[in-house]
């Protein structure tokens, strides 16, 4: 091949990858964020302030917390009478039984570990849901 077929070949490859790329972007659940926003209503009217954004399902909370943890696997999660917790390294989302479905809430893990430690303090634990083990000394590394 001749160095004008080579270039034309690999512009042509780069104008694909672009698009493939923007494509993704533009449609894709990149995040358990994401996923809620793409996937459930959003009801304003139930945020619980700025930082807790309420969206709606007709599914039952067991309903929606399987969709969402077959996406995005939790750091950590916790089901009780309340609801369900589940929490990620940058969000948190609760799934709480309303009478027609779910609330499902949204919120940065910064706020709502604080609103909601009297029910997952035991359960969650604090940091980011990460698996990689931290430098220092001691054993288990």
């Amino acid at each position: 091949m001749t160095y004008r077929r080579w270039f034309v070949v690999g512009t042509a490859f780069a104008l694909l990858g672009v698009l493939v790329v923007t494509i993704a972007i533009s449609y894709g659940s990149f995040s358990p964020r994401g996923f809620v926003e793409d996937h459930y209503q959003r009801t304003a009217a139930h945020d619980l302030d700025s930082a807790a954004l309420a969206y709606r399902s007709t599914k039952q909370p067991s309903q929606v917390a399987q969709e969402l943890t077959d996406a995005w696997q939790p750091a950590d999660q916790y089901i009780d009478g309340t609801g369900v917790y589940l929490r990620y390294d940058d969000d948190s989302v609760v799934i709480l039984p309303v009478a027609a479905g779910s609330l499902i809430l949204l919120e940065r893990l910064t706020t709502a570990y604080p609103r909601y430690h009297s029910v997952v303090g035991g359960h969650w634990g604090w940091g980011r849901g990460n698996t990689v083990r931290g430098g220092g000394p001691g054993s288990g590394k």
